[in-house]
């Protein structure tokens, strides 16, 4: 990536939908580690990804802090100060930045927009806004995601999202921010991985049972008589609901300023089939369709958030061939699952395809370089035929909060100590630097 790069503006929805930008990138070249070109167009939007609750840190208002102290909690240990991203945004903004990335995906926290019912922080409101301008300042076209996992405390509370007021409730939130941060954004999701409930349910069956003390607990400590969070309730009435509430959510982000891609993302793995099909087409069909076709419906693109594959036969899930190797995760290393995972969402979508979220748990940073050159070598298949990819975002920037797993999966391109907060990069934070299309025209958005 050249250091003089124009100033970035919010993308064109109607370049971005007639492929125009993405063809700004037919003669650009992808210099790999080992210092080769590869004549192939690749993504237009090059980043990392963060969430706000996994490292902005003490997060008080939001569900999932209150699940994480609870008696008979799943959370392995507290998020705490996390990366402590809340005070420290500038200067990670800036390193990603000098990563050679030209965009950088986080989400707001609604919590801390709306941390009581009918309340709203201005000080949360300016300070996502100065981190917009931020990103802007160092030439990153931010990626913002209206709402990952976390959610308010009082919003779960009162039944999260099989409340029958949930979709009202979380449509004033996405009026505000679009009025309050549209002018700044450059793409952005509604929703991250609004299917991770159905995914997880399909791998373990009995996963819900461990969850039940935990929120009764948590139910407890609100004085209500439920408590729900993303991974709780109804799958089925928990996503007709949120559908709902991603349709009419389009309509009201779109009505705010700014003009840029808006779209969802899904968590997928590259399902594969041993023999049969019909098992893992009956798999797809369950866990991803209905939000493919609510995207195609209403969506500008398909994020696809994957990390391994899965093997499905005649009866069910395959376990991995003997002799491969498990991440920290306990998942397959299969870096080419993104191939197979973004051909599978653009054929149903008929939506273009931006990797949201693509990445490995390792302690071994070597491990992780050589996923992310096989990743990009998958990816590089896919779009010589034709499959119409438009980003590629790392997870993650930083080692993080990974949830119930806590802190011990490293998946992030940045270290940083838990104590100092010091950040370090690693070799794969440079590798993907290397990797990225040196040709600054992807900047006539």
């Amino acid at each position: 990536m050249t250091r003089h790069r124009q100033r970035t503006k919010a993308l064109s929805r109607r370049g971005f939908l007639s492929g125009t930008t993405c063809n700004l990138l037919a003669s650009a070249s992808l210099a790999h580690a080992e210092h080769h070109s590869a004549s192939l167009t690749l993504p237009f939007l090059w980043g990392a990804a963060t969430s706000g609750y996994q490292t902005e840190g003490n997060s008080t208002n939001a569900d999932i802090w209150l699940l994480e102290q609870v008696n008979g909690t799943i959370f392995k240990e507290h998020s705490g100060s996390a990366d402590d991203f809340y005070a420290c945004y500038r200067q990670d903004i800036a390193l990603a930045a000098s990563l050679g990335l030209n965009s950088f995906r986080f989400s707001i926290e609604w919590s801390r927009i709306e941390p009581e019912q009918g309340t709203i922080s201005h000080e949360a409101i300016a300070h996502y806004q100065d981190m917009l301008r931020a990103c802007h300042e160092n030439n990153l076209a931010p990626c913002v995601t209206y709402s990952h996992f976390a959610c308010p405390r009082w919003f779960a509370a009162s039944g999260g999202w099989e409340s029958p007021d949930a979709a009202d409730h979380f449509l004033r939130y996405c009026e505000l921010s679009s009025r309050s941060f549209g002018h700044l954004i450059s793409v952005a999701s509604v929703f991250n991985e609004p299917n991770l409930h159905k995914l997880i349910l399909h791998a373990n069956p009995l996963s819900d049972r461990a969850k039940t003390t935990m929120l009764a607990q948590a139910a407890r400590a609100c004085h209500s008589p439920t408590f729900s969070y993303y991974l709780s309730g109804d799958p089925q009435r928990v996503e007709a609901a949120m559908i709902s509430a991603w349709r009419r959510a389009y309509d009201v982000i779109r009505s705010g300023p700014g003009q840029y891609p808006l779209g969802l993302t899904l968590a997928m793995t590259d399902d594969q089939a041993i023999g049969d099909p019909a098992a893992r087409d009956h798999k797809r069909a369950e866990i991803y369709d209905a939000w493919l076709y609510a995207c195609r419906e209403k969506g500008d693109f398909i994020g696809v958030q994957v990390y391994t594959r899965s093997l499905t036969g005649p009866h069910g899930t395959v376990p991995p061939p003997a002799g491969s190797h498990s991440t920290t995760m306990g998942w397959e290393f299969y870096p080419e699952c993104v191939e197979g995972a973004c051909r599978y969402a653009a054929s149903v979508s008929q939506r273009p395809v931006i990797v949201t979220e693509n990445g490995v748990a390792t302690d071994n940073d070597s491990e992780r370089q050589d996923y992310i050159r096989r990743a990009i070598t998958s990816l590089e298949r896919a779009v010589a035929d034709g499959i119409d990819i438009r980003g590629y975002y790392h997870w993650s920037f930083l080692d993080s909060f990974e949830w119930a797993a806590g802190y011990r999966p490293l998946m992030g391109l940045i270290s940083v100590d838990p104590k100092t907060k010091k950040r370090t990069p690693k070799p794969s934070a440079f590798l993907l630097r290397n990797l990225c299309p040196k040709k600054s025209m992807i900047w006539q958005l």
